[in-house]
This record gives structure tokens, sequence and C-alpha cells, in this order.
């Protein structure tokens, strides 16, 4: 999440890559045609847009904001089962997630659409929002506060 984080607050996609669903994973889990154009293009994309989108809401105390803790509701991760989603393969899913940070003394929230468990590790897949254009950069559910986790399917 400090990957994360760093991309958020530079607006940059590369310090917030080790925090991204790996390529590999993605070709392993996908039933689709060419799942390494689908990352690279839709999925890394809209990545690099949302952390734009993510920076920008930060505005001139990006530098200074400060992670404070993710907020990753237990109860809702499941089980996305096999032909479901495009799936070849089984994984574990969490939506709505919750960055929560410090800026100018306040504490903000901002969400985290999506993210999938790959051998032990949680990654984002969708910053953002699950289904975008690719025009824009999306922030989820940006709050003063903590702001709220709501449970959603996610394909």
């Amino acid at each position: 999440m400090e990957a994360l984080w760093k991309g958020i607050r530079t607006g940059r996609l590369a310090p917030a890559m080790p925090a991204f669903f790996p390529e590999a994973a993605y070709v392993q889990v996908k039933a689709i045609f060419d799942p390494q154009v689908d990352w690279h293009e839709r999925l890394v994309g809209h990545y690099a847009l949302d952390l734009k989108a993510a920076h920008a809401l930060l505005g001139a105390g990006a530098a200074t904001a400060r992670l404070v803790r993710v907020i990753v509701p237990a109860s809702f991760a499941h089980l996305v089962a096999l032909n479901v989603c495009s799936n070849r393969d089984r994984y574990w899913e969490t939506a709505n997630s919750r960055l929560v940070y410090e800026e100018g003394g306040a504490l903000h929230s901002l969400g985290i659409a999506s993210m999938i468990s790959w051998r032990g590790f949680w990654f984002v897949v969708h910053l953002g929002a699950v289904l975008e254009d690719g025009s824009t950069g999306v922030v989820d559910a940006p709050s003063s506060g903590v702001g709220v986790a709501v449970p959603s399917g996610t394909c």
C-alpha cells in the first residue's frame, strides 16, 4: 500500500506498480483473447489515469499528505469462481477498501474499487472504478474523514 500511496502522492504510475495485480497472474487467471494486451492497455491504462485523478484530488497538499491506514473489510472478501468474470482460475477478490490519509491536519479517504489476492498478497486491480470509459481517471468515493466502505459486486 505504500507503493500505491507513493503513486497517488506523485501522480505517477511507476512507483505504484508494485501494488498492482501482476501481469503473469492476470494472464493465468483470465480466459480472454490476448490478456497481455488487455492488462497493458486497459487495466494499467486505467490505473495510471486513476492515480492522476487521485493525485489531483490531493491538490497542493499532495507532497505532505500522509497515509494513515488502509481499511480492507474482511467480510467483503469472496472467492471468484471458475468461469465467472471471464476467469479460468479461481481467486479471492474484495471491493471497496478505503485508503485513509491525513492532509493539512484533517483526515480524508478514498476507495480502492477492487483488489485481488494472489499467492497470499493483495493487489489493486481497479483503483477508481471497475468499469471505466478510459478517457479520464476516477476517484472512488472520496470523503472527508474515514468514509464508508459499502459491499458490492465487481464484474
